[in-house]
């Protein structure tokens, strides 16, 4: 590919189009008429068959051949006859010399770098031949001088064809760059709205798995209260069917299976609601998990003291509802396997990037490697890592039992 292919925007050749066919008929018409004023009449025929030959050379490789601009061969051979006949020109009339733009744009576009140099310094020669008119080229000073100017025309020339070399490698590196620059972009918008859907998904996931753990819990609750009371329900109404005979036996019965129902009620209502987060509903986490543990203590009469350290702040939704279940599921906890607790301690800690709390009773403890299943401790842990967070539990028997939820805080959180 040439310089004449690949300079420049697309519509290049089209805008110099005026100036490639029509420049250089211009420059021969006017010197040719120069020459017949100058010359006055000697050699005059063999001008202008020079001139002709060149427009003719012109108008046949060049003008009506555009389909050939793009044949370096081609171009070649044209641009070498047309040096050839304005160096016959130029040695004849110094004025042809104002040929060689014609010769030099030529030079410049259509042959490529790099033999476009044995090219320019051909057209360089032409014009150092008719600036050097008058010089003897028969003598040792005259062709020194001679070579003197053909240098002073090469260098500069070929020095400013190997700058513009440099500035279109560097602009095309640029607009490579840009290119591969635009292209990461579009990759990198491409992995943000991939990863945007991906985090959009993942919050559902885990919205879902909050779902699934909530109901898993409430199956637990059901079945630990409700299910157990009703059971027991039923087999002391059996008892009492099979002592009808006995009125005291039959009366024990029926009085221990109205207690089992009270008892079942009361669960049943504590379950629900402890099961609905109506305590976040216009308020903190930290009034929520206060209330939950004064309604809690009032029910159990085992009193629950709410410590909060640092400045308040607001957390994901999806956070504080995790803490405040994790409170209640430990209460819960106390309430139904740490008989002969006699307080409860709830600690709610807000930290710079994370936000903690810790339930810790003086009940009986349990073994953790017997027990580490039970008491609703894998829906609080579920609950937790499903956010990104940890609950480590302590206990030991006769040595209480403390629970630690700790969940991250987003950077975007504001100030309550």
């Amino acid at each position: 590919m040439t310089d004449w292919q690949s300079a420049g925007p697309p519509g290049w050749e089209r805008r110099l189009a005026p100036l490639v066919t029509v420049v250089p008929y211009v420059l021969l018409t006017g010197l040719t008429v120069l020459t017949v004023l100058l010359t006055h009449g000697k050699g005059i025929a063999l001008d202008l068959a020079l001139c002709a030959a060149a427009a003719v050379w012109n108008l046949v490789f060049f003008t009506v051949r555009p389909a050939w601009r793009g044949r370096p061969r081609i171009m070649g051979v044209f641009l070498a006859g047309l040096i050839l006949l304005g160096l016959i020109l130029a040695a004849r009339h110094p004025w042809f010399g104002f040929y060689t733009p014609a010769l030099y744009f030529f030079a410049f576009r259509i042959i490529g770098w790099p033999r476009e140099l044995f090219y320019i310094a051909g057209v360089a020669v032409v014009a150092a031949t008719a600036q050097a008119t008058g010089v003897e080229y028969t003598t040792w000073e005259g062709l020194v001088t001679w070579l003197a100017v053909v240098a002073a025309n090469v260098v500069p020339m070929c020095l400013l064809a190997w700058l513009g070399q440099v500035g279109a490698r560097y602009y095309e590196g640029r607009e490579q760059a840009m290119r591969e620059t635009q292209e990461a972009n579009d990759r990198l918008a491409a992995a943000l709205a991939e990863n945007a859907s991906l985090q959009s998904r993942l919050v559902e996931q885990a919205r879902l798995a909050g779902v699934l753990d909530e109901r898993s819990r409430m199956a637990r609750e059901i079945h630990d209260t409700i299910a157990q009371g009703l059971t027991g329900i039923v087999t002391q109404l059996q008892a009492a069917g099979h002592a009808a005979g006995d009125a005291a036996a039959w009366l024990r019965h029926h009085e221990a299976a109205t207690a089992l129902a009270r008892e079942s009620l009361t669960e049943a209502r504590r379950s629900v609601n402890e099961l609905r987060p109506e305590p976040l509903d216009g308020g903190r986490l930290a009034d929520a998990v206060t209330d939950v543990a004064a309604r809690w203590s009032a029910r159990q009469g085992i009193p629950a003291q709410v410590t909060v350290t640092g400045d308040t702040r607001v957390m994901r939704p999806e956070a504080e509802v995790a803490l405040l279940r994790t409170a209640q599921e430990a209460l819960a906890n106390v309430s139904k396997h740490a008989a002969g607790a006699s307080r409860v301690g709830l600690t709610l800690s807000y930290m710079d990037s994370q936000v903690a709390l810790d339930v810790r009773d003086d009940g009986p403890g349990f073994d953790l490697a017997e027990h580490t299943a039970g008491f609703g401790l894998v829906a609080m842990r579920q609950r937790i890592e499903a956010l990104s967070g940890t609950l480590q539990i302590e206990s030991e028997a006769g040595g209480g039992t403390g629970i630690s939820a700790c969940l991250p805080t987003e950077p975007s959180e504001a100030r309550a």
